[in-house]
């Protein structure tokens, strides 16, 4: 019997497996599909682009993916801001000193990737923890106990202590364990395109909004999004012809462009819906197995990456019986509003882009506010995912909050001590009883006088990286035991 089994060999799923491998856990990824390559996973189509959030949960764990820069401190400003509805930001309006406990980093830039190399880098490193990954056997019924569940899957039955559900937006596992899914309906059928275009100079660069809808041009060429706002008819419905996908594209352009051929399109909707719980007994959902809506923003690989660290730790606490009463269903408690407030971001945008005289309103709004530093810095705060707060019941404005990444003055960085996936006490004035303390927790311990410590003597950082207590108040013991028990059989570990 493993720990736990994974149902989906994803980003998500993978980057999960990680979590639980490092915190020792034995774990097995079953998924269906029985190869790892894939041209939907490729540039262009695969491409996808990682918040400076999820850069960060990466950098925290010792990750680095290709091509994601030095292991040093990004330029004062962002290089890119992102969109909103298609309407670019300018990234010299961001008001870096008015993000929340900023603090300079290595990891606090997004990089654009493609599935491909993000799930390469995740399964090597799956495979150096242990974990086991099996491909082709997909799963066809789940059964649960109070002791444990049991996923049966190419004609095999795989029992787990535990089971997650991280085989995407539509996800066998959600379905077969009853959990609920709700929102709202499509307004859009959209297309993702790899094409020849026997005419690219008739297609403006970049989001184009029309009165008919929107189309964006990447520097990939033949490289297509639409949205037609068909009221989600075509998802799915009928096979991608290359003249449908021309009408649309002439249709959303306004010109007579021509396709002389389709490599490969896929459709989606904006179709809006989120699970009421994330855990059902002995199992669980993250990822699009959790939530879906549309790829607007870029949002969804990011949420699922989110959702994979908060759960990892709880998840690994759980299986080795050190996880205090309730640990597990903070999992959904803090998680399902970060989902919620994506979908309604998505669902903003879709509002903004509809075609029709109230919607050209709102965009003539949205642009003018976008063009204020104030509406840039917002919207970039929004989706680069660095400026999550959960509700941990506490006034204090940093508890709850993504750790910034406070230094030592000899250069270590938070991040550094994240990489082992454990609690994390930083002491910047070496106080002995909180030493003592942070041990009987099997925390690790750190101290020394701090470089960038925002004025704080000490700090409790969860190993997802969100602070759990300050040392501008007293509370350590309460906070330390309501994430990590009142002790814990690993002894902690000192460090100066």
């Amino acid at each position: 019997m493993h720990d736990v089994v994974i149902v989906g060999a994803g980003p998500v799923g993978l980057f999960l497996a990680c979590e639980l491998g490092l915190a020792g856990c034995s774990v097995l990824v079953l998924e269906r599909e029985p190869e790892t390559g894939s041209p939907w996973k490729v540039m262009p189509l695969g491409m996808r682009g990682l918040s400076a959030g999820s850069m960060e949960a990466f950098h925290r764990r010792g990750i680095r993916l290709a091509d994601s820069g030095p292991d040093e401190d990004p330029a004062p400003a962002p290089r890119s801001a992102g969109h909103f509805a298609g309407m670019m930001l300018d990234p010299a309006r961001v008001d870096v000193a008015a993000l929340p406990y900023r603090l300079p980093g290595p990891a606090l830039e997004g990089m654009m990737t493609s599935l491909d190399a993000v799930e390469t880098v995740l399964a090597e490193r799956a495979g150096k923890l242990g974990v086991q990954i099996r491909r082709g056997v997909p799963v066809t019924a789940i059964t649960q106990d109070d002791d444990g569940v049991v996923a049966r899957a190419g004609g095999r039955a795989y029992p787990a202590r535990w089971l997650v559900g991280c085989d995407g937006g539509r996800s066998v596992v959600r379905g077969l364990t009853g959990f609920d899914f709700v929102g709202t309906e499509p307004r859009l059928t959209g297309y993702a395109v790899h094409a020849t275009v026997a005419d690219p100079e008739k297609l403006r660069r970049g989001f184009t909004l029309t009165a008919t809808g929107m189309y964006l041009t990447t520097p990939y060429p033949g490289h297509l999004g639409l949205m037609d706002f068909d009221g989600g008819a075509f998802d799915r419905s009928r096979p991608l012809t290359r003249e449908h996908l021309q009408a649309v594209l002439r249709r959303l352009s306004g010109t007579d462009v021509t396709l002389s051929e389709v490599h490969r399109a896929s459709s989606f909707t904006d179709r809006a819906m989120q699970a009421t719980t994330y855990r059902r007994g002995r199992v669980l959902l993250a990822g699009d197995a959790a939530h879906i809506h549309s790829p607007l923003g870029g949002q969804g690989l990011n949420l699922g990456i989110g959702d994979a660290m908060n759960l990892g730790w709880k998840l690994a606490a759980s299986v080795h019986g050190q996880a205090p009463d309730g640990l597990l269903d903070t999992y959904t408690a803090e998680r399902h509003p970060v989902g919620a407030r994506v979908l309604d971001w998505s669902r903003a945008q879709v509002a903004v882009m509809t075609p029709g005289p109230h919607a050209a309103a709102l965009q003539t709004l949205v642009g003018e506010l976008l063009a204020t530093r104030d509406g840039t810095t917002y919207v970039y705060e929004r989706t680069s995912g660095t400026a999550i707060r959960h509700d941990l019941g506490s006034t204090d404005p940093l508890i709850g909050r993504n750790a910034p990444e406070l230094r030592l003055a000899d250069g270590t960085r938070l991040g550094d001590l994240l990489t082992g996936g454990r609690g994390v006490v930083l002491d910047f004035h070496d106080d002995r009883s909180l030493r003592a303390a942070a041990a009987r927790f099997g925390l690790r311990y750190v101290t020394g006088p701090a470089r960038h410590g925002l004025g704080l003597s000490a700090v409790l950082v969860r190993p997802d990286g969100i602070i759990a207590w300050t040392g501008a108040r007293d509370g350590f013991e309460q906070a330390a035991a309501r994430w990590f028990g009142s002790t814990s059989a690993a002894a902690g570990e000192i460090l100066p």
